[in-house]
């Protein structure tokens, strides 16, 4: 009986420095860093698995041991935890933490820019040029995209905020429309609770469509709050806007670089030298500046203004004045570095 007990106890003493040496072969294998020796990206599909993970990467020759890395995986209860995405895998990373990665979605991010007074045409042109995003709609029409985006109805230009997005690969271009639409919603919601008094606004949707005709106006920092002051005054005075660029968006395609006198006495809905207010709909995309300027304008006794030729503005109160500097401006328009924008 003693022998067999001696036998028992020297079985369970041998079982458990295997599992200890086991244990520890393992955890020096999951901590030896792969065989990388430059940063490699890798993707992982929608749908895929740890196995399908292991064994591309041992083909790629930077994984070895697919099976303890698998086992590591069913020891953490991680199988159903693997993210989709585009990985970049660094020299040095292990086994261990690169479980760690795909389980938190440490994917590869891009940026995207919306660009300051672009228009939604602009806007669906730049999305159909970024390739890492899904295209979903790049087939769909204008009013088929608001739709999917659940603004069934309404009128998509203006309706996405100017500003940088990070997306991951397999992110989808509607996905990042509807990122875009609902940070403009939220900024221009909270901008409108702290807008001025006594503006001649209705609605944040008659800001926003100010802040549209600011914004193709003028790419100064600096201008914006003072041609939003302009504008404002004009309406609070019944006076019409007569803005171009409101011009060249009602003209569409029929805009060529130059606005004729019969271009500017052509009715359209957002001719603003025949209609009185502002034009239906915003004309551009727009940012954070922007939205500010149209309701917090400044300077509110200009009137007019014209292009200086550096990508500034000459303000005036009075049309005698503003014809005396459109006079003196105009003559610059002839010299070869005159310009109506600034300088990118």
């Amino acid at each position: 009986m003693r022998k067999i007990v001696i036998s028992f106890f020297l079985t369970l003493l041998l079982v458990a420095l295997a599992a200890y040496s086991g244990w520890q072969l393992l955890q020096r294998y999951l901590d030896a860093p792969l065989a990388l020796e430059a940063p490699e990206t890798f993707l992982v599909e929608q749908g895929s698995s740890f196995r399908g993970v292991a064994n591309e990467l041992t083909a790629r020759g930077l994984l070895d041991k697919p099976d303890w890395w698998a086992f590591y995986i069913r020891m953490q209860n991680a199988g159903h935890l693997l993210k989709a995405g585009e990985y970049q895998l660094e020299p040095g990373v292990t086994p261990r933490l690169l479980v760690q990665q795909l389980i938190e979605g440490k994917s590869i991010t891009y940026n995207f820019t919306i660009i300051e007074g672009s228009t939604f045409s602009q806007l669906r042109a730049s999305l159909a040029e970024t390739e890492r995003l899904t295209q979903r709609a790049a087939t769909m029409s204008d009013a088929q995209i608001m739709q999917a985006l659940g603004l069934d109805g309404l009128h998509p230009e203006g309706q996405f905020l100017a500003d940088t997005y990070q997306f991951q690969r397999g992110m989808s271009d509607l996905d990042l429309l509807r990122r875009a639409n609902s940070l403009l919603q939220s900024t221009l919601d909270q901008a409108w609770l702290q807008k001025d008094s006594k503006l001649p606004y209705k609605t944040a949707y008659e800001a926003l469509i100010m802040a549209s005709i600011v914004e193709k106006e003028t790419a100064l920092s600096s201008e914006r709050p003072i041609i939003a002051g302009v504008f404002v005054s004009r309406l609070n005075k019944g006076m019409r806007l007569q803005t171009d660029p409101t011009v060249i968006y009602g003209m569409g395609a029929a805009y060529k670089g130059n606005i004729r006198k019969a271009d500017l006495l052509r009715a359209t809905p957002y001719n603003t030298y025949t209609i009185s207010g502002l034009p239906p709909t915003p004309i551009a995309m727009v940012g954070r500046e922007a939205i500010q300027a149209a309701l917090h304008p400044e300077g509110e006794r200009w009137l007019f203004f014209v292009a200086k030729g550096d990508g500034s503005h000459q303000f005036s109160e009075t049309l005698s004045q503003h014809n005396q500097a459109v006079k003196e401006f105009q003559q610059r328009r002839r010299r070869a570095d005159y310009r109506s924008t600034p300088a990118q």
